[in-house]
């Protein structure tokens, strides 16, 4: 219980001090990927244009330099940033300006010249998603070959010293039963760290029975996180974290460095693909938009709006009204909140008890 109420008392001085160090740029919303979970919706010929480099600058530089948190992180997504092909010069514009950047990425493009590419720019931190072994990720992601590309991101990545990387799964259906299997191999590849989540109903995956697993798998899932990362040091080189998704009850020191604590708005923001300011991209970006970059001051923005992420009191509704871990759990992570907002659409903490 003393454990509990020092992460209550840190949560709410970080809520206070709301010191932002991790900005997403929404660079694009071009995909060359048709993944049966995209949350963006994202094509290929997306109806949006690239955001100019200058313009996601110009906004950047509203952050005064003397109080810009250090260390500071800038990560593109999308879309697929590597669409991009002033992606070099972004990073080096980023470099420019004394902050680190990187992004996530689904693996296609990045090959040995791009890997060189992006060094060069000072690339530092790199996710690369992989979602099962060959056939379920191809099938996952809408496109053969597309498991081959990534794994080959993967070797090159994991062997590169300078960069801070992760491979990141979602656990569906599916590919649930080769977690096992896909362990033993990123584990081979070198990947120092395997970032499992699953999925909320929004985006493609909301009507897609295959993407969501039962409560039972759901603490399966769990235990086998858990006892990776009870294994002894040389046996465990690779680590193995569970997502910032939500509260997790008994689980909160097995499958986490840290307790639970959703940091949307409260030390991450996002520039949205069309200057919208919001926090993780994934969130509703049309429920809790805070403004947009070419009618406000981003910085202004940050310092000043952001109330329905820094206080939570909000979420108290539907089966948040009564529950007796409310005050750990803050109503789960804020991309749980979708739509009319009336109840939360996930419940994390729910599910391990009903499975038990």
């Amino acid at each position: 219980m003393i454990g509990r109420l020092l992460h209550r008392a840190f949560r709410a001085n970080e809520t206070a001090v709301h010191e932002l160090n991790y900005l997403f740029w929404e660079c694009t919303t071009r995909c060359n990927l048709h993944c049966r979970h995209c949350g963006s919706d994202c094509f290929a010929a997306s109806r949006d244009v690239d955001m100019p480099l200058e313009d996601f600058l110009r906004a950047f530089d509203t952050i005064p330099a003397q109080e810009r948190a250090q260390p500071f992180t800038v990560v593109l997504t999308g879309g697929e940033p590597l669409l991009r092909p002033d992606i070099g010069e972004v990073g080096r514009a980023l470099r420019s300006r004394g902050v680190g950047w990187g992004m996530v990425s689904n693996g296609w493009f990045y090959d040995a010249a791009m890997h060189r590419k992006l060094m060069a720019a000072g690339m530092g931190t790199l996710t690369i998603s992989l979602d099962g072994l060959e056939a379920s990720h191809d099938w996952m992601r809408g496109r053969a070959g597309s498991y081959s590309r990534a794994l080959e991101g993967i070797r090159l990545a994991a062997a590169e010293p300078r960069l801070n990387f992760d491979v990141v799964t979602c656990v569906n259906r599916r590919n649930f039963r080769e977690v096992e299997v896909l362990y033993d191999r990123l584990q081979v590849l070198g990947v120092p760290q395997w970032r499992i989540f699953t999925i909320i109903p929004i985006g493609r995956a909301a009507d897609d029975p295959e993407m969501h697993l039962t409560d039972a798998e759901f603490v399966s899932l769990m235990d086998f996180i858990a006892a990776k990362r009870e294994l002894p040091g040389p046996a465990r080189p690779m680590k193995v974290t569970f997502s910032c998704e939500g509260y997790l009850g008994p689980y909160e020191n097995k499958v986490r460095d840290v307790p639970y604590f959703c940091h949307a708005g409260i030390n991450i923001a996002s520039v949205l693909i069309d200057g919208r300011i919001c926090a993780c991209p994934n969130i509703d970006r049309d429920a809790f938009c805070q403004g947009n970059i070419y009618t406000d001051d981003f910085w202004q923005v940050w310092q000043e709006r952001f109330g329905p992420f820094r206080d939570r009191s909000w979420t108290r509704r539907g089966p948040c009204a009564h529950c007796k871990v409310w005050r750990d759990c803050l109503g789960n992570g804020m991309h749980n909140w979708h739509g009319s907002c009336e109840q939360v659409l996930n419940c994390h903490y729910g599910k391990i008890i009903n499975a038990r």
